[in-house]
Parts: structure tokens; C-alpha cells; sequence
């Protein structure tokens, strides 16, 4: 099976990294503003965007360390798929390695997933770094799938 891999260096703690992760609030001053739930292990965070949205349930939350969940509701292609972020610290930076995986095969939305995830963590990495993300709406739009 496909899956969507990114790498990024952000110049902070891990645990600062963690908690934008894994706080509704985090999570909606990078990805997007329109998102609620229970982001604790077993819980369902609902993000919300201009053509639709994600339910995904915490599966795994290590402090620090690793993040992952699984869809649970949105697009087909999308639910069953898990993302996971596993953080590490090497030097100054904390370095995200990014997984949307499991996904059935590279259809076109994928590699739309793909750039606008490369985008969302670019968010991540603006907001640890100068207190301001660009989460939905008013992030890239790369096409009419926004």
C-alpha cells in the first residue's frame, strides 16, 4: 500500500511540537480552524474544511514521541488510513516524520493529499517558530479541491 512520507526540522522542543499536535487548540491554529473533539487516546477529533472534513480517533499518544490516528469518517479513499507523527530531537531541531499511510492505491487525490499535507506541516513549523500558523481557510488553496 501507498503511503503519503514528509520529513520536517522545526526549531523547538519536542514537547512544544507535541502539544500543538495534540491540543484542539494546537491543531486548529495549524490545520484547521474549524476543529473539536476529545484529541485524548480513544477520543475523535472532527476537522472541518470548505469542501468537507475528517473524524479521526486517537489510536496512540506517547509525550514527546509518537502520534497516531486513525480516520474514521470522511472521504473514502481516506477512512481506515492511520496518520502518525514520530518526533525525535537532533540538535536544535525537533524533526517530524509525517506518515498518512495505508491508503489502497495512488489515485489522483493522493498526490493532492500529499502537497497540501507538505503544506499543513509547513503551517505546523510557521506556528512553533513565530506563534502564527496558516490553517484552513486561509492556507494554500492548490486547486478545486482547495
Amino acid at each position: 500500500m501507498p503511503d503519503i512520507l514528509h520529513r520536517i526540522g522545526i526549531t523547538s522542543s519536542p514537547e512544544a511540537v507535541y502539544t500543538a499536535l495534540t491540543t484542539v487548540e494546537g491543531l486548529a491554529d495549524w490545520w484547521t480552524r474549524d476543529t473539536d473533539g476529545d484529541p485524548r487516546v480513544g477520543g475523535v477529533i472532527r476537522f472541518r474544511f470548505v469542501p468537507g472534513g475528517f473524524d479521526m480517533k486517537v489510536l496512540e499518544a506517547q509525550p514527546a514521541e509518537r502520534l497516531v490516528w486513525e480516520v474514521v469518517d470522511g472521504p473514502e479513499e481516506w477512512i481506515g488510513t492511520h496518520i502518525r507523527f514520530e518526533l525525535k530531537q537532533e540538535d536544535d531541531f525537533t524533526i517530524v516524520l509525517f506518515r498518512h499511510e495505508g491508503w489502497k492505491e495512488p489515485v489522483e487525490f493522493m498526490y493532492h493529499c500529499s502537497t497540501k499535507w507538505a503544506t499543513y506541516l509547513m503551517s505546523l513549523k510557521k506556528l512553533i517558530e513565530t506563534g502564527k500558523g496558516e490553517p484552513a481557510p486561509d492556507d494554500v488553496q492548490i486547486s478545486n479541491w482547495h
